[in-house]
């Protein structure tokens, strides 16, 4: 096989290819938490700003919050003018809904921060992997951890996060979002700008890791060159006490 050249700018690769991937997602959420008018929502780890594109389209009053500047700046390219996004979080202040579409452990002193101060009852909502064996991405995934050198990955756990930060869980579900690009470099671009395989191109380099990440997607390249693999995500739903 003859590895692709991937150009590797991945801020602008998760808001063009990756981004989109998570709109059931971001659809289900907003549909069980009814974010709509007269909502007022908080994305941290805002990416590019898609699922608060979404909920400003809702009718809902949004902010955002992610560590990449990058991404800061493209969510702001893209977002309305006025529209909050920084890249430490603001204020817990008057949101009513508080979103973490890629939670990890790592979220903890943010949302502890964000549990003191946000107002009474507001829902706060963590999503990340389901199941491996329910998500044909998670093979792909462990290449990022065996180039790194590091122990597969078991998942950020939701729960847990929702407990250490002392707020009371309040009901879960599971999302279908499968991953389809439109060829296998477009792919690798894609997963690459995930985030999950950058410490695997510090291991190793850049064209190392495309390469095995380009050889562990065959299993799902379909005939006309598409790439599709069925995942599925899960959410869990909290309330600030």
């Amino acid at each position: 096989m003859t590895p692709t050249l991937v150009p590797h700018h991945p801020a602008r690769d998760w808001a063009e290819i990756q981004e989109r991937m998570l709109v059931p997602l971001y659809e289900a959420v907003y549909d069980r938490l009814g974010v709509g008018a007269g909502s007022r929502v908080l994305g941290l780890g805002c990416g590019s700003g898609l699922a608060l594109l979404m909920a400003a389209a809702r009718g809902a009053r949004v902010a955002g919050a992610d560590r990449d500047h990058a991404r800061v700046e493209l969510a702001r390219e893209r977002l309305p003018e006025g529209v909050a996004v920084t890249e430490a979080p603001p204020e817990a202040g008057p949101y009513d809904v508080i979103t973490a579409f890629h939670a990890t452990d790592a979220l903890l002193p943010e949302l502890v921060a964000l549990t003191r101060t946000a107002q009474r009852g507001a829902a706060v909502v963590l999503a990340g992997w389901g199941p491996p064996e329910r998500c044909a991405t998670e093979p792909v995934l462990r290449v990022a951890t065996r180039l790194a050198d590091r122990r597969p990955a078991s998942g950020t756990d939701l729960e847990g996060l929702v407990a250490a930060a002392g707020l009371r869980p309040a009901g879960s579900g599971r999302v279908a979002c499968p991953f389809g690009y439109a060829s296998e470099g477009s792919a690798v671009r894609g997963l690459l700008s995930t985030g999950a395989f950058d410490q695997a191109v510090l291991a190793t380099d850049l064209s190392q890791v495309a390469k095995e990440v380009e050889e562990a997607l065959a299993p799902h390249v379909r005939a006309d060159g598409t790439v599709w693999m069925p995942n599925v995500f899960r959410y869990v739903v909290a309330r600030v006490p």
